[in-house]
C-alpha cells in the first residue's frame, strides 16, 4: 500500500506517491519529473539513468512506484524489473518505453510489472501511476489489442506436467478471456469463493503471480 491515505477526487487513497524516475535520457527524466511534480500529489524522490541504478535506487528508497524506461545502455528495465521483482514481490513498477515490442510486452507481462505505457501518452502517466498505486494493472489500449497476437500455437500441451485439471483449464481459459470472477461464477455454474479458490490453486501450481500472468501463459500454451 502506498504511504498516506488522502481525499482524491472522490475516493481515498494513499498519496504523497513516492516515485523514482528511471531513464537513460536526462532531458527525458527531467521533463518526467517536471510534468510529475505539477500534481501535488506526488513526489519524486530521485532519478536514475540505468537499470542497475533502478536496483540500487529503489533498495534506498523503496519508492511507491518506480517509473522506469526499457532500453537503456547499461542494463535493461526488463532486467531491472526481474532482479528486483525477485528480491521484492510485491514492487510496483511502471514501464514506460516507445517501443511497442512484443517480445518488450510478453516479459513486462512474466515478470510481474504493473504496467506498460507509452512515453507518448504524456496525459496517462499520472493516472497510471495513481492507478498502480492502488494495486491495479495498468497497460495502455495498444498493449491490451496486441495481447490475442500472442499466440503460439503447440502440437501438444502438457497438461499433466502442471497437475491441472478439466475444471482448471476452463477456468484458464475465462480469466484470459477478460472475465470476472463473479461471471466466472454465473458461467460456471459455481460460487465467487470456489472460483477464487480455483485461480489460487492454478497461480500456485503455475508459479505466477497474477490474473495478467494467467492469461498470457493460456495464449502462449493452452490456446
Amino acid at each position: 500500500m502506498c504511504r498516506h491515505r488522502v481525499f482524491i477526487k472522490g475516493e481515498f487513497m494513499e498519496g504523497k506517491l513516492k516515485i523514482i524516475i528511471v531513464d537513460d535520457d536526462k532531458l527525458v527524466a527531467m521533463s518526467l519529473k517536471t510534468i510529475l511534480e505539477m500534481d501535488t500529489d506526488i513526489e519524486v524522490m530521485d532519478i536514475g539513468s540505468d537499470g542497475t541504478e533502478a536496483i540500487e535506487l529503489f533498495e534506498k528508497h523503496h519508492p511507491d512506484v518506480l517509473l522506469m524506461d526499457i532500453q537503456m545502455k547499461e542494463m535493461s528495465g526488463l532486467d531491472a524489473a526481474e532482479i528486483i521483482l525477485k528480491k521484492n514481490p510485491t514492487a510496483r513498477i511502471l514501464l514506460l518505453t516507445t517501443f511497442l515490442d512484443d517480445e518488450y510486452i510478453v516479459k513486462a507481462l512474466q515478470v510481474g510489472t504493473k504496467g506498460y505505457i507509452l512515453k507518448q501518452d504524456f496525459e496517462g502517466i499520472i493516472p497510471a501511476l495513481k492507478a498502480v498505486c492502488r494495486g491495479q494493472n495498468v497497460f495502455g489500449n495498444e498493449i491490451i489489442h496486441k495481447i490475442p497476437g500472442f499466440i503460439h500455437k503447440k502440437e501438444q500441451f502438457d497438461y499433466g506436467r502442471y497437475s491441472i485439471s478439466d475444471k482448471e483449464k476452463e477456468i484458464i481459459s475465462e480469466v484470459a478471456n477478460g472475465f470476472s470472477n463473479k461471471e466466472i461464477a454465473e458461467r460456471l455454474f459455481l460460487s465467487e469463493g470456489t472460483v477464487r479458490n480455483y485461480i489460487s490453486t492454478i497461480l500456485e501450481k503455475l508459479a505466477l503471480r497474477d490474473r495478467t500472468q494467467l492469461a498470457v501463459f493460456y495464449y502462449q500454451n493452452m490456446k
